[in-house]
């Protein structure tokens, strides 16, 4: 069974950081990529970063309003994402969700997506 565990979001001023780490545990194969993505109050889900495995040439893709803000890292070993966020504005309120497609054997061999529970961010103004 895998499960993506989040931690690290609350409650924070403009202009401070906060930090989400993601870990996925159960029987992986590889990490074909992983990231976040948040969804405020009454819009759609949008991504913020994802990162693509090494062996997929390994590059990041941010949303373009986070660039320069956010950063996503990857600790290969321990199948664990993390998201400094810095700069926080109160437009980045919203419940930031980890995502990631893995390879797996069972139950079949396959890539599969698998979303975290969710855990609310909230910038005050």
């Amino acid at each position: 069974q895998v499960q993506l565990v989040e931690s690290g979001g609350g409650l924070v001023q403009a202009g401070g950081s906060l930090r989400l780490s993601c870990a996925a545990s159960g029987s992986i194969v590889k990490v074909n990529d992983m990231g976040w993505y948040r969804q405020a109050p009454g819009k759609k889900r949008e991504l913020v970063a994802l990162v693509a495995a090494v062996s997929s040439g390994g590059s990041t893709n941010y949303a373009d309003s986070v660039k320069g803000r956010f950063s996503l890292s990857m600790d290969n070993a321990k199948n664990t994402v993390y998201l400094q966020m810095n700069s926080l504005e109160p437009e980045d309120t919203a419940v930031y969700y980890c995502y990631a497609r893995l390879t797996l054997l069972v139950p079949t061999p396959a890539v599969y997506q698998y979303w975290g529970q969710g855990t609310q961010v909230t910038v005050s103004s």
